[in-house]
C-alpha cells in the first residue's frame, strides 16, 4: 500500500481485471485505460499495464512501474506516463522512459494526468498533440509498424536516458513513496 495516498478501497482493474488499491491516482489511471479500449480501440491484449523496468544512474538502481504500454504486432509501440498536475514537467522524463523500455526507440511517449495529455514523438521529442483525443488511435499505430523500421538505441544513449528516468521518478519522488523499490 502507497501511504503517502488516501486509499478508497478496492476496485477492479480495467485492463487486467485484478483487485488493485483505489486512490484517486488510480482513478485517473484507469480512466486512461478505458480511454485507450472505448475511444483509440486497442484491445486489452494490447496494453500492459504496471511493467517495471530497471533503472539505474550510476552504481544507484531502482525498479518503478511504467503505466501503460501498448503493442503492435508483438513491438512496443507507445509508452504512457500518469503524471498527477502539470504534464510538461514530466516530458523529458517520458521520452527518456521511451528509450529505455526496450532496445529501440518507442514511436510515440505520452504524458497524461487523467485530464489532459501531451504527445511527444519519440524521435524528435517534439510534442505532437496536445489532449486524450490526440492519442494515437490502434489503426495509426498499426500503420507506422508496417511503415517504419525500429532504430536500436546505443548503450551510451541507454545510460543516459536511465540517467534521466531515475532522477525525475527515484531522486524526486516522495521518501514514502512505495511504488519504486531502490535496490543498494
Amino acid at each position: 500500500m502507497n501511504e503517502h495516498h488516501v486509499v478508497l478501497g478496492n476496485a477492479i482493474d480495467y485492463i487486467t481485471g485484478n483487485i488493485i488499491t483505489d486512490t484517486h491516482d488510480e482513478q485517473y489511471r484507469q480512466k486512461i485505460a478505458k480511454f485507450l479500449v472505448k475511444h483509440c480501440l486497442y484491445e486489452k491484449k494490447q496494453i500492459t499495464k504496471g511493467e517495471q523496468i530497471l533503472v539505474f544512474a550510476g552504481k544507484k538502481r531502482a525498479v518503478i512501474n511504467i503505466d501503460f504500454l501498448i503493442h503492435i504486432a508483438d513491438q512496443i509501440v507507445m509508452v504512457i506516463k500518469y503524471a498527477p498536475g502539470s504534464i510538461i514537467t514530466r516530458h523529458r522524463m517520458c521520452l527518456a522512459l521511451s528509450r529505455i523500455v526496450t532496445s529501440y526507440q518507442i514511436p510515440f511517449a505520452v504524458v497524461a494526468n487523467g485530464k489532459d495529455a501531451d504527445i511527444l514523438d519519440g524521435f524528435s521529442g517534439k510534442v505532437i498533440g496536445r489532449g486524450l483525443e490526440s492519442i494515437p488511435h490502434r489503426s495509426v499505430l498499426e500503420k507506422i509498424v508496417k511503415e517504419h523500421t525500429m532504430q536500436y538505441i546505443n548503450s551510451r544513449h541507454f545510460e543516459m536516458e536511465s540517467r534521466i528516468v531515475y532522477t525525475y521518478e527515484v531522486d524526486d519522488s516522495c521518501i514514502c513513496d512505495s511504488n519504486i523499490c531502490k535496490i543498494n
